[in-house]
């Protein structure tokens, strides 16, 4: 008689926008062909009371959840958690967001490529612009937590848009990139890169004929459906722009997962139009959306699998130990 597989439980604690997205009937399926079960955890019941689980990954905020993380591992050591909170936390602030690019060192013997991100300025109250920035800027919130309203951002032409943003904010330069933005996604040691549409190139005239001053939008890969102008034009712009090297994006990627210490996000990342061999990283995303990404069931599958045979592998290495000083 053949010995049945172990079956694995992965509990999500995601808020309920994400499971709709995330948790899709293929990824359930083909989780579950590879003995591995997708477990919804309850945000509305103790951590500690729901279970068993051999990984849990999260997308949730607050000191309760944290402590609910904290107490769930002290008491099952053996299960992982994706990722820690501390982590996380940092990717919630447009302010210290991108400090890990900053600090990022990759081979450049041979290379032309070279990456880096935009200048920006903390502002908490209307000023005139500061003096290493020029319009057009993008206004960010200063938080990323997920939330509606931190993802509402604006392109600013001018004085008069800069009185319209909420304070305080980010203002973040704004680059010429040709209307392209490359989503790079990130789950343990698998990237992948998209092309998605973004912001037109701006020229002074095009700014001058803004009667508004700015133009309010949501993500910038987003910006293309909701202003569809042109549309067959920009699709076939996007098509036939090249994806970046992916020798290049692998080491940014890795780079940033060590730095961070995560194994899932993204990053943007757009191709300066002046300088057509720089790069450079405008946001980070913890836990972005993966049911956009090629592939996407086989992938996340694949870090399950692979993060329950490590933790498996360190707890027998762990035991060999124990048996070892026994003897």
């Amino acid at each position: 008689m053949t010995e049945q597989a172990r079956r694995f439980t992965v509990g999500y604690a995601l808020a309920p926008k994400k499971v709709s997205s995330f948790i899709q009937p293929s990824l359930l399926d083909h989780a579950k062909n590879r003995c591995i079960d997708l477990v919804r955890i309850d945000p509305d019941t103790p951590l500690i009371e729901q279970g068993p689980f051999d990984c849990i990954i999260h997308k949730l905020n607050g000191e309760d959840w944290k402590k609910q993380l904290e107490e769930f591992s002290s008491k099952n050591p053996n299960a992982a958690i994706i990722d820690p909170p501390e982590a996380i936390e940092r990717l919630h602030s447009r302010i210290s967001m991108l400090d890990a690019v900053k600090e990022l060192k990759i081979h450049e013997q041979g290379r032309t490529e070279s990456f880096g991100i935009p200048k920006q300025v903390v502002i908490h109250e209307p000023e005139s612009l500061p003096d290493q920035l020029s319009f057009p800027v993008i206004a960010k919130p200063l938080m990323a937590s997920g939330s509606s309203n931190s993802h509402t951002m604006s392109l600013v032409f001018n004085g008069e848009g800069l009185k319209k943003v909420n304070y305080p904010i980010v203002l973040q330069e704004f680059v010429n990139h040709g209307g392209v933005v490359f989503k790079v996604y990130v789950v343990g040691d698998h990237v992948s890169c998209v092309k998605r549409r973004s912001l037109r190139d701006f020229s002074p005239e095009k700014m001058g004929a803004s009667s508004e001053g700015l133009l309010t939008f949501s993500q910038i890969s987003n910006h293309g459906e909701e202003n569809d102008h042109g549309g067959d034009t920009m699709n076939q712009e996007v098509e036939e722009t090249e994806i970046p090297p992916l020798s290049f994006i692998n080491e940014i990627a890795i780079g940033l997962r060590k730095a961070m210490k995560l194994n899932l996000f993204n990053f943007d990342v757009i191709r300066d139009a002046k300088v057509g061999d720089r790069y450079i990283v405008i946001d980070i995303n913890y836990f972005p959306g993966y049911a956009k990404m090629p592939c996407y069931e086989t992938v996340l599958t694949g870090f399950f699998l692979d993060i329950l045979d490590r933790k498996s592998l360190s707890m027998k290495e762990y035991h060999d130990r124990d048996d070892d000083a026994m003897v």
